[in-house]
């Protein structure tokens, strides 16, 4: 496929003249984040990362994100971290959006350009470095991972998006699609990150309703999106969360519209006793 141009957040702040007016909400089944508001002063600082800022989009919390969090980082040339992970029950996703990096996994290194893609096990050992000239901007969704017994843990591995086939939906005569990192079968994986895409003018045409949890970051384009009772436009560099059973549908934008997507998958519910 052609190369994308991803959406990052631009930062900086708004003037003091603009109109206090925008598309953010949080309801108990849904919250948007739009990219307007993805500024200056909402950015964090992690520790033993150097050189770095990050938007913390999803975090668990009572009423909001359960099983993942995630981050849009951005590292500034030589910065990067030795010690990026402090949770050894964590496993973790890595997907560049802008400029490159070299992450170094169990002593192997790998350069991440747009479109790169890492997979992380629990307990991996990796380091992070912008060797480049530019900043580095990259999504990071981590998750405690679910040990099944029997199952093995699975194995950390790189791809970039751009080398992935387009999975399309059926009957969509390929408006309609996914690229998948991972065999959806693959019982080790407890996570699925993954693109959706959908052409001009395509639709999700019924109201999705899952136990599964949805992070979806708005990469390109513009779309009408069904979230629970209501309709929203979104746009590239927005970012939705989802809570389980939360119906959604769409219809896409006049251009291409793509989205990185996050779900929990392939674990039993977990019971109250």
């Amino acid at each position: 496929m052609a190369d994308s141009t991803y959406a990052s957040p631009a930062g900086g702040l708004p003037p003091q003249t603009a109109l206090h007016t925008g598309r953010a909400v949080f309801t108990e089944a849904y919250a948007l984040i739009p990219r307007g508001v993805m500024t200056d002063i909402v950015t964090s600082y992690l520790p033993h990362w150097r050189d770095e800022r990050c938007w913390v989009i999803a975090r668990p919390l009572s009423g909001f994100s359960e099983t993942f969090s995630q981050y849009i980082m951005e590292v500034m040339p030589g910065g990067g971290s030795d010690k990026p992970e402090p949770n050894p029950l964590a496993e973790g996703v890595l997907f560049v959006v802008e400029g490159q990096a070299t992450v170094t996994i169990e002593g192997k290194s790998h350069l991440l350009k747009p479109g790169g893609y890492a997979f992380l096990p629990p307990g991996c050992q990796w380091t992070f470095l912008n060797k480049g000239t530019v900043p580095v901007r990259f999504h990071w969704v981590r998750k405690r991972y679910e040990v099944v017994e029997g199952i093995e843990t699975p194995d950390a591995f790189v791809a970039n998006e751009q080398d992935e086939p387009i999975i399309w939906m059926a009957g969509t005569k390929n408006t309609w699609g996914t690229t998948r990192f991972v065999d959806p079968a693959n019982v080790r994986h407890d996570m699925h990150v993954n693109i959706v895409t959908l052409e001009p003018g395509a639709v999700i045409p019924f109201e999705e309703t899952h136990v599964m949890e949805h992070g979806l970051y708005v990469l390109e384009g513009k779309a009408v999106y069904r979230l629970n009772r209501d309709w929203v436009e979104v746009e590239a560099g927005d970012f939705m969360w989802l809570r389980s059973f939360c119906p959604q549908a769409c219809y896409a934008g006049p251009t291409r519209f793509r989205y990185l997507l996050y779900k929990d998958v392939n674990r039993h519910m977990k019971l109250p006793f």
